[in-house]
């Protein structure tokens, strides 16, 4: 297959660049800051467009939006909350998704290719137990965004999936998390496989699992 993963520069990103390679697919990474991979930066417009015409014309099998940010960890209710964190976590979590994908449509049509985006558990309106306000508000966006886009692709044999990567070992997951990188990778994988037409538009783990919305 021919795969591209945004935000395969570290954490699950670069788990699931590794277990693509591994298995002899043609991946493409992109990272903000290249270090071998395709530069770009999925809250800027122009990066976006740059990425595309890099990328070129050749059909695309499965597009990973995996880069994302989780930048209000640790706020406080009553002073922290900022109207920049806003902005800039919407602009990666769920603009950045809209735009890549709207910039590799072209590819994805040629291929009746999937696209899985990497929501998070924590998207979920019956998990609500309070705080990170702005990371469960951006993730439940990319959910709705996901699940919008599976309905409006489904004419041209598009299949969209949105994933929980489970709480992963990672700089932004932490030490304390369940599960490696390489647990969560191959898990997911297995769900993008698995990804059809008749179940676009599903919500789910690493492991399978539906997750209510």
């Amino acid at each position: 297959m021919r795969i591209l993963i945004t935000g395969a520069n570290r954490g699950i990103g670069q788990a699931l660049l590794g277990a693509c390679t591994a298995r002899g697919d043609m991946v493409t990474g992109t990272a903000r800051k290249t270090g071998g991979l395709l530069r770009l930066d999925v809250t800027d417009p122009g990066s976006v467009r740059a990425m595309a015409e890099r990328f070129g014309t050749a059909p695309l099998d499965l597009l990973i939006c995996n880069a994302g940010v989780y930048l209000d960890k640790g706020e406080a209710l009553s002073s922290g909350y900022p109207a920049d964190l806003w902005a800039a976590t919407f602009a990666a979590n769920v603009t950045g998704v809209f735009l890549t994908v709207q910039a590799l449509l072209p590819n994805l049509r040629a291929a009746q290719g999937k696209i899985a985006i990497l929501s998070s558990i924590m998207a979920s309106d019956v998990r609500a137990p309070g705080g990170s306000y702005i990371y469960r508000a951006s993730k439940a966006a990319v959910l709705n965004l996901g699940r919008n886009l599976a309905a409006d692709l489904k004419p041209d044999g598009i299949a969209v999936g949105i994933y929980h990567p489970g709480w992963v070992r990672t700089e932004m997951g932490g030490p304390g998390a369940d599960i490696d990188m390489d647990t969560s990778a191959t898990g997911l994988m297995s769900r993008f496989d698995a990804l059809n037409p008749a179940t676009s538009g599903c919500f789910e783990d690493y492991a399978g699992r539906a997750i209510p919305f």
